[in-house]
């Protein structure tokens, strides 16, 4: 069963163990830039299968302030990230429907997440769009990785 957390001092160990192939961090990062970027509006999230970390993201509660396509009722999910070994299980699916359920419980003030993919990320277009984000047909063109899906999802 698929969970989110906040990451919690304990996991850092176990996420320093998650890789990504290399074509996967011009868009997504390192772990040391995942765990250097925590503040006071970017939260940090670890994604277990039971008790094993497989991945991580972040939350951006100012999202709508860097970016004027993300309405303010809306948080942002940034570096969204399945471990190399557990990609193509379903894993990456799983996390992105159970963030919906999270967001709701556990930022009640946000009805909403929006985040950016690369147009050529295909697989990850393809996982948010299947498990409920939907794409708004507008572009994001501030990015250095190169043009980026805008999509949304409604928290329930």
């Amino acid at each position: 069963m698929i969970t989110i957390t906040k990451l919690f001092e304990t996991d850092i160990k176990q996420i320093q163990h998650i890789h990504l192939n290399e074509d996967q961090i011009e868009f997504a990062g390192t772990v040391d830039e995942f765990l250097n970027d925590a503040s006071d509006t970017t939260h940090l999230h670890v994604i277990k299968s039971g008790e094993e970390i497989i991945g991580y993201f972040k939350l951006d509660l100012a999202y709508a302030r860097k970016y004027d396509f993300c309405p303010e009722s809306a948080v942002g999910i940034r570096a969204f990230v399945i471990d190399k070994k557990q990609q193509g299980k379903g894993y990456g699916k799983q996390a992105v429907k159970a963030l919906f359920p999270y967001v709701a419980s556990s930022y009640p003030n946000y009805k909403e997440i929006v985040l950016t993919v690369n147009c050529r990320n295909k697989a990850a277009y393809e996982c948010y769009r299947k498990a409920g984000f939907e794409d708004t047909n507008e572009k994001y063109l501030g990015s250095p990785a190169g043009p980026n899906y805008i999509m949304r999802g409604r928290c329930y």
